[in-house]
């Protein structure tokens, strides 16, 4: 065999084999295409979101293909203090470490200016509550165990084109998704120092749960209107994004905002 088959030129590694992952809203849509995609990969992943059966709908689809040893499910509700411990626990039980956050739930309520003040104080603190605070106490609890085992960990906070354009009648998530940008940016400063990074991805119109009631005219007409490449993107297209920013080679960029949106918001 040549030698060019068997060596490499670049220094940097692209694998996620063994890493240890927790995934957040894991149950649908983009977090389901990410644990999917780095079970795929070869990472040991953490399912966690709202919902028994949900949780183990996804462990069992990526125990049929990887089998059990490298997957686990936790019911979780992001927003509670003991479930998000529970969730940490349940991964360093099962594979030691923490390599990677990928903190992914999230929820769209409308909270029109105009609603009534019950209805629009409910939607706010519930919206900032899962979008934000959750994962904000999820780093606290990820990092120092990133930092005892010496790791170079990865966090990936998931938040929206929301954090870059706005949408009439959803103060509370686009507040929220502008929160996390300004979380990721200001943890990215304080954690590069320990090889930690954290970064935001931005999706766009994406085809999950919470576009899935949009009908599919409406949906086609908006796409052709307003992102360049005329559709909906895909939440396996949105995981490949977040797989790239965990990988070893990523470990220069840190605080970055990644926007995954098929050229929607340069032409907004």
């Amino acid at each position: 065999m040549a030698q060019g088959m068997t060596n490499r030129l670049s220094q940097l590694n692209r694998s996620v084999t063994g890493k240890a992952v927790i995934v957040t809203g894991a149950a649908s849509g983009m977090g389901r295409a990410t644990a999917h995609l780095f079970a795929d990969e070869g990472a040991r992943v953490v399912v966690a979101d709202l919902g028994e059966e949900r949780v183990a709908k996804v462990v069992a689809e990526i125990t049929a293909v990887h089998g059990a040893n490298n997957v686990v499910g936790v019911a979780a509700d992001v927003t509670s203090d003991a479930d998000r411990r529970r969730v940490v626990d349940t991964c360093l039980s099962q594979f030691g470490v923490i390599d990677v956050l990928v903190n992914n739930a999230g929820i769209s309520v409308s909270s029109s200016v105009f609603a009534e003040d019950d209805e629009f104080l409910t939607a706010w603190d519930n919206t900032l509550a899962v979008n934000v605070s959750a994962q904000a106490h999820f780093i606290r609890l990820v990092v120092p165990h990133m930092r005892s085992a010496d790791i170079a960990g990865r966090i990936i906070n998931i938040a929206s084109t929301e954090a870059i354009v706005a949408t009439p009648g959803l103060a509370a998530y686009t507040a929220a998704k502008h929160g996390v940008v300004g979380l990721t940016k200001s943890m990215a400063t304080q954690l590069g120092r320990y090889g930690i990074t954290v970064n935001a991805v931005c999706p766009g119109p994406i085809n999950t749960n919470m576009t899935a009631d949009i009908p599919k005219d409406a949906k086609e007409k908006y796409a052709h209107r307003k992102v360049p490449l005329k559709r909906y993107g895909e939440p396996e297209e949105v995981a490949h994004m977040t797989l790239n920013l965990a990988m070893p080679a990523s470990s220069f960029v840190n605080g970055s905002v990644v926007v995954v949106d098929g050229g929607m918001t340069i032409q907004h």
